[in-house]
């Protein structure tokens, strides 16, 4: 491994590592019942917050793509891992979520010609092992309906983490950060109007606890990451796996939710996939690209620890 893609990886790696950090902020300072609202007001006011730093407007002949990234990154990825995360206890919907970088794998062999390699494929399953063994909960029944939300969820973020390299360039990475979590917000607004009504007022709380997650947990989080997306192709999908470990280390911490075995073996899992998953990984695609386009992530539910 090159220098250049080492620090690649260790910048890049700050974003999931900052979404794990969101469990406690959610749990501990935002209405977990609203979780449709939390996900819009978590991407939209971090969109514009971006657009005014610099870039503006969206180039008109990128609408499309840049819309359509939006949807399945912000919209759809946000919704329906947060939607998930209200009905799935313990840590399942954190563990379907980190299908990704499977389903990344193999959408890129027929969108970017780049059949996945065997050491990936078995990265990914001993990294969503990992996260098993780490965050799930043997006890936890499941919901069908909150199960196929997780998956779907996954699904869409894979689509558009491939759709990034074959596109080729959309724009700055702050641009591209500013763009897709704007659309997505606009998509999750009316909705989670609809379905879930207005939140009650807010308190002194709620706003501290949305400032970070819009500012760092968001803005600034996926700026980073799809910086990284541009360095590293498709394959930063790996480095997801640190959002659930991240978030199981700061409850060890703040909430004194200690390891046992097994959770020690999930640990050793995702570090080891992780570095394989990234580091013997096709890199960039095959399509010009110069710049980042694109986002990764998952959400959290008050019974869990992964990515919000």
């Amino acid at each position: 491994m090159g220098r250049d893609k080492f620090w690649a990886i260790v910048v890049t790696l700050i974003a999931p590592s900052i979404w794990g950090s969101s469990y406690i902020i959610f749990t501990q300072t935002l209405p977990i019942d609203h979780p449709l609202l939390v996900a819009a007001l978590r991407a939209l006011p971090a969109g514009i917050i971006l657009m005014l730093l610099g870039p503006g407007l969206p180039p008109r002949d990128k609408l499309i793509a840049l819309m359509t990234l939006g949807v399945l990154n912000i919209g759809l990825f946000f919704g329906l891992l947060f939607f998930a995360a209200s009905r799935l206890p313990g840590g399942l919907a954190a563990t379907l979520s980190a299908t990704q970088p499977l389903i990344v794998a193999f959408l890129a062999w027929p969108l970017l010609g780049k059949a996945p390699q065997p050491i990936q494929i078995g990265a990914g399953v001993a990294g969503l092992i990992g996260v098993g063994l780490l965050i799930l909960d043997p006890t936890a029944q499941l919901d069908a309906l909150g199960m196929l939300a997780a998956l779907a969820g996954a699904g869409a973020m894979a689509v558009g983490t491939v759709l990034i390299s074959r596109w080729g360039k959309l724009g700055s990475p702050m641009g591209v950060a500013a763009w897709q979590l704007t659309f997505g917000g606009i998509l999750l607004l009316p909705l989670a109007l609809v379905v879930e009504g207005m939140a009650p007022v807010p308190t002194a709380l709620n706003w501290v606890g949305l400032s970070y997650l819009v500012l760092v947990g968001t803005a600034f989080a996926y700026w980073i990451f799809i910086r990284g997306i541009g360095k590293l192709g498709p394959d930063a999908a790996f480095l997801g796996f640190f959002s659930p470990l991240t978030a199981t280390l700061l409850g060890a911490i703040f909430l004194g939710e200690w390891f046992n075995g097994w959770q020690w073996l999930g640990i050793a899992l995702i570090l080891a996939a992780t570095f394989v998953g990234v580091a013997v990984g096709r890199g960039k695609s095959a399509a010009p690209q110069d710049l980042p386009r694109g986002v990764g992530g998952t959400t959290s539910t008050p019974h869990e620890r992964h990515n919000l």
